[in-house]
C-alpha cells in the first residue's frame, strides 16, 4: 500500500495558507499582503511556502477559487429545499451575509481583484463565480414570477443587479466602520426593503 501521507500534509498545508490569506485579509489591505507575513502567520518559511505554491499569483488564485466555491457551492445551496422561491432568496442572502461577517476578508479580497486592471487568474475566478452566482439569483426570481410571488413586469436582471449590490452594501458599510456585526443586524431589514419592492402588489 502506497504512503499518502506526504500528500495529505501537502494539502492541508495548501488549506492552511488559503485559510491565513482570508484571515489577514480582514485585518490589512491585500495589496499590501506579502508572502513573508503569509509565511508567518503559518509558521513556514517562505522557501517552504513556495513549496506549496510557486507563486504569489497561484496562491491568489487558490485564495479566489475557495471563495468562488462558497458562493456558487455553500451559500447558493442554502435556496434549495424551501417552501418557495422567495424564501430560498431569503436565505441565501441572509447565508452571504453571514459569510462575510465571519470571513471579512472575502469581501477585501474580491474588491481589490475586480478593481486590478489587468484579467489575472484570480479575477477570471471572482468574475466567472459571480457571473455564476447572479444567475442563481436570477432563476430564483423568475421561478418566483411563474409561481405568481413577484411582479409579472419584473425585470429579473436588474433586480439580481440590485439584490447583490445591496449585500456589497452591507458589506463595504461594516467594512468601513470597523464593526461587521452592524451587516448581519442590518441584513434582514435591507431584505425586507428589497422584497417589498418586487413583491406581486395584493389587491
Amino acid at each position: 500500500m502506497s504512503d499518502t501521507r506526504p500528500y495529505i500534509r501537502s494539502e492541508q498545508r495548501q488549506s492552511d495558507t488559503v485559510e491565513a490569506v482570508i484571515r489577514l485579509c480582514g485585518e490589512r489591505d491585500p495589496a499590501t499582503l506579502s508572502t513573508a507575513a503569509i509565511a508567518e502567520a503559518i509558521n513556514l518559511s517562505q522557501g517552504a511556502l513556495f513549496k506549496h505554491f510557486p507563486n504569489k499569483k497561484t496562491l491568489w488564485e487558490s485564495v479566489a477559487r475557495w471563495v468562488a466555491q462558497q458562493l456558487t457551492g455553500r451559500i447558493a445551496a442554502t435556496a434549495d429545499g424551501h417552501s418557495s422561491p422567495l424564501a430560498g432568496l431569503r436565505a441565501m442572502f441572509l447565508a452571504h451575509v453571514d459569510f462575510i461577517v465571519r470571513h471579512p476578508g472575502a469581501p477585501r479580497l474580491m474588491l481589490g481583484e475586480l478593481q486590478k486592471p489587468d484579467q489575472s487568474a484570480a479575477r477570471t475566478v471572482i468574475m466567472n463565480a459571480m457571473t455564476i452566482y447572479r444567475g442563481r439569483i436570477g432563476q430564483l426570481l423568475e421561478t418566483a414570477m411563474a409561481a405568481g410571488e413577484v411582479r409579472a413586469d419584473l425585470d429579473t436582471d436588474a433586480a439580481a443587479v440590485l439584490y447583490l449590490g445591496a449585500i456589497q452594501g452591507l458589506a463595504v458599510q461594516a467594512l468601513v466602520s470597523g464593526d461587521m456585526a452592524t451587516a448581519a443586524q442590518a441584513a434582514p431589514r435591507v431584505l425586507d426593503i428589497f422584497l417589498a419592492g418586487i413583491r406581486e402588489p395584493q389587491s
